[in-house]
């Protein structure tokens, strides 16, 4: 069974009703506060951490539920989520985090995920008879729910359908890099990881380790083997011939997508090889934009403003909801996130934020916010999902890269096409790469460069956009349907950087 329940209610949990769940394990039970205030943990007698129970976020956002949990899950915004996370070092914990849910729905209405974790039972926590040292020793132990941690690494475990850019995934990483070891998400074969967990994933020293019944452990994006080695997962090591074992259920993906064919070049690629050109999963598809705004540092600055821009071109409306992390709980509020990056920046600290779309447009973006010598950048990631039958708009493409390029001091953007599945996740099995459909270069950049180098790249002519005197070039790479798109791409890098 889970080591996380979640309790969704009509109502806020108050202080007197989360007293009643937190005596769930008995009055032997401890209870101090972590993270700065931000969550609870409960402590048997002798010291040892439970579980944790996060504060109340209230989700405004419509489709946030079913999006993490699974359309079986009868709640949706506006609701109360509650977390509370088990330890898995204690036999009792996983029923104790099922009573304190249990109990809290009971008072207040609403539902538990899973619904089979909730009760009312009191779980009573066996001491083990020596104090432990509470509020010592390493931060990772102390503050943050790790199931096993060495000097290489901190092992959590995630058994959910949907691992999201939590509160407290997003801190474990932030902990986790400063430390010095790796960060490793272990969850059974049918989970999946959310855009904003990949993008984290693939910044910092971190793996996604995949339950098998056949090879033991894979890894969920690159499918090799895996084993426990020297105090973390690490590769089996290399054949004679030099390849790195890959697992048959990470191929297994492609086969379902692409058949016999797609999975034997699938081989290829999880080893190293070239990229296979298969059709998406029942025909879905997604179209990733990765953008980047310089600003002129401003009083007045008003932030998302770009990000506002291409979902409204992409979707036909505006992002519905944003927040520092996963689920996504506030209404849609550049001002709003405007302040938080300017509190930040005050600090010295960067800004990273989460935005989602509606539930029948998928839609999810990454926003980071940085000052910079050059003034206040943003770093953007959007992706937007089609299902069977839908198709991006690609001819409006080159109008949204103007628009960014003359009203939001776009300074570079990058667009590519893939067949993935619509709603965004990524599965642990084997997808076929992006292929690029264009990239474009704002003005500033352009002035850098040179605008007679930039003109002149070999392989793709640009369009010149907005103000004759002071373009942005937009460079044509190709549908999304031929890899040789990467051929240009890289073509066209390498000549943009000769005398830089």
């Amino acid at each position: 069974m889970t080591q996380d329940v979640i309790a969704l209610t009509p109502k806020m949990p108050e202080i007197r009703t989360l007293l009643a769940g937190l005596y769930a394990g008995g009055p032997e039970l401890r209870v101090d506060s972590v993270s700065e205030g931000a969550a609870i943990r409960l402590r048997a007698s002798d010291g040892r951490p439970v579980a944790t129970v996060e504060v109340p976020l209230f989700l405004q956002v419509p489709g946030e539920v079913s999006r993490l949990l699974g359309t079986g899950v009868h709640a949706e915004a506006p609701t109360w989520w509650t977390e509370v996370r088990a330890t898995t070092a204690i036999e009792e914990a996983g029923r104790l985090a099922g009573s304190v849910a249990g109990r809290l729905t009971t008072v207040l209405g609403g539902t538990t995920w899973p619904p089979e974790a909730a009760h009312t039972d009191v779980v009573p926590v066996p001491s083990h008879g020596c104090e432990a040292p509470v509020g010592a020793g390493d931060p990772l132990d102390v503050d943050l729910d790790v199931d096993v941690l060495t000097e290489q690494a901190a092992v959590v475990i995630q058994d959910r359908p949907v691992v999201a850019a939590t509160t407290w995934l997003t801190e474990l990483l932030r902990t986790t890099a400063r430390s010095g070891r790796d960060l490793q998400i272990v969850t059974p074969p049918g989970a999946r990881l959310t855009l904003p967990v990949r993008t984290l994933l693939i910044s910092v020293p971190a793996r996604w380790v995949v339950r098998d019944p056949q090879c033991g452990y894979y890894d969920g994006l690159s499918g090799a083997v895996l084993r426990w080695h020297e105090g973390r997962f690490a590769p089996v090591p290399a054949t004679q011939d030099g390849r790195i074992p890959v697992a048959e259920a990470f191929l297994a993906g492609a086969a379902g997508a692409a058949g016999a064919a797609g999975a034997a070049k699938a081989t290829e690629t999880a080893e190293g090889r070239e990229a296979p050109r298969v059709a998406g999963p029942h025909g879905q598809q997604q179209l990733h934009l990765s953008l980047r705004t310089t600003h002129p540092t401003d009083e007045h600055l008003v932030l998302g403003g770009a990000l506002e821009a291409a979902w409204q071109t992409l979707t036909g409306a505006p992002p519905a909801g944003w927040a520092t992390a996963e689920p996504v709980n506030l209404p849609w509020a550049p001002r709003q996130l405007t302040e938080l990056a300017r509190a930040r920046a005050q600090k010295s600290a960067p800004t990273w934020l989460v935005a989602v779309g509606a539930p029948d447009r998928p839609a999810i973006a990454t926003l980071r916010v940085v000052r910079t010598q050059a003034g206040v950048e943003e770093q953007i990631t959007l992706a937007v999902g089609y299902a069977p039958g839908r198709r991006p708009a690609l001819d409006a493409l080159p109008e949204l890269a103007e628009t960014l390029a003359t009203r939001h001091h776009l300074a570079s953007m990058l667009i590519q096409l893939r067949p993935a599945r619509a709603d965004l996740t990524t599965p642990p099995h084997f997808e076929a790469p992006p292929v690029p459909l264009s990239f474009t270069l704002g003005p500033d950049a352009v002035r850098t460069i040179g605008r007679a180098r930039a003109e002149s790249a070999p392989d793709v002519r640009p369009t010149p956009l907005g103000v004759a005197t002071r373009p942005a070039l937009h460079y044509s790479l190709g549908d999304g349907t031929d890899p040789v798109a990467w051929q240009h791409l890289k073509s066209l890098d390498r000549h943009l950087k000769a005398d830089r």
